[in-house]
């Protein structure tokens, strides 16, 4: 069996075609390389270019009659850059995707395993969100993963594809065999901030102690990458259980369940480094809020799936990807 993965040159993609050779499936990676990395995919069979590309698509599909299911990853993910630019955010995310699902109808495909993302909740005040928690998408890059997953909900009601939307916390970590991870290599999110002030000695700074979670300071929901590369692989095996011409379309929230305060998130990574991290505690910044997390309670009755991984494990992938990919990565 054979799965395209849109997007499968990026971070979650590339991390999703590692889980599906160790599955035994064969991922057909589809990447225009705008993000991606070219590094991702050798020895993985490969297509360098655009989804709303029907040529591109039907020859594919023409190549490997066997792909049954597609998991669409492929998406520009850049909050402020979404900001700046939302014609080319509603361009890539939304256009192109309704492009791809036509080419993918037009091959005879009607399994969708979309990425979503859980930044289409407000989840401001700490607590948790379920599915059926009322949307509130705060930036346009979120926007368009919640107007995609309407568009594609529309399509299955009318009998035309089965898609289950699949809506991401905060990934963290890399591949447990390091062939792949984040490919930025000064991320901005809160892991990748305390690995810069852990390398350059410097405290890091616990922006916001009062804040109603369990310890004042903010919460999320950091999930292995590994984890959620399982998610997909259980999604794929049952897809056809979970999605029937009655029910087309579902979302499922992938989180650990609980969610990691700041403090909490800079205890493990003392807990997996030598030499601790300090800590200075500082006012909120402008637009902060207290954060949120998921309960997982969907995606362990219908997916089979509960994180396996813990948050320390995350942190040392991490760690032990920067080497890696500083040698691997041609920047």
């Amino acid at each position: 069996m054979s799965v395209l993965i849109a997007g499968g040159a990026g971070y979650i993609g590339s991390t999703v075609a590692s889980a599906c050779l160790d599955a035994g499936i064969t991922p057909v990676i589809l990447d225009s390389l705008v993000r991606g990395r070219a590094e991702f995919t050798e020895g993985r069979i490969f297509y360098e270019g655009d989804i709303a590309d029907g040529a591109l698509v039907d020859r594919i599909f023409a190549e490997h009659p066997d792909i049954s299911a597609v998991v669409h990853c492929a998406a520009l993910i850049v909050v402020p850059e979404s900001v700046a630019d939302p014609i080319g955010y509603y361009e890539a995310n939304v256009t192109k995707s309704l492009a791809f699902v036509g080419h993918l109808r037009r091959n005879g495909c009607d399994r969708l395993v979309f990425s979503s993302s859980a930044s289409i909740y407000r989840a401001e005040d700490g607590s948790p969100v379920t599915e059926d928690s009322p949307l509130a998408p705060q930036s346009p890059y979120a926007r368009t993963k919640a107007v995609c997953e309407e568009m594609f909900a529309d399509i299955a009601a009318a009998g035309q594809m089965r898609v289950l939307s699949l809506r991401y916390f905060n990934p963290v970590g890399a591949d447990p065999l390091l062939r792949t991870g984040l490919q930025l290599k000064r991320p901005s999110h809160a892991l990748g901030m305390l690995i810069r002030a852990h390398q350059a000695g410097t405290p890091f700074p616990v922006t916001g102690v009062n804040y109603p979670t369990r310890d004042g300071t903010g919460i999320r929901d950091y999930v292995h990458v590994w984890d959620l590369a399982a998610a997909h692989i259980a999604a794929i095996e049952r897809f056809d259980t979970l999605l029937t011409a009655s029910a087309p379309s579902i979302a499922i929230n992938l989180g650990t369940g609980s969610g990691t305060t700041v403090r909490e998130l800079c205890a493990a990574f003392n807990n997996v480094v030598s030499t601790p991290l300090a800590t200075v505690d500082t006012d909120p910044r402008p637009g902060d809020v207290a954060g949120g997390y998921t309960t997982s309670d969907r995606a362990s009755r219908l997916l089979g799936w509960t994180p396996a991984l813990s948050l320390e494990e995350g942190i040392r992938s991490a760690l032990e990807w920067i080497p890696v990919r500083d040698k691997m990565l041609r920047d």
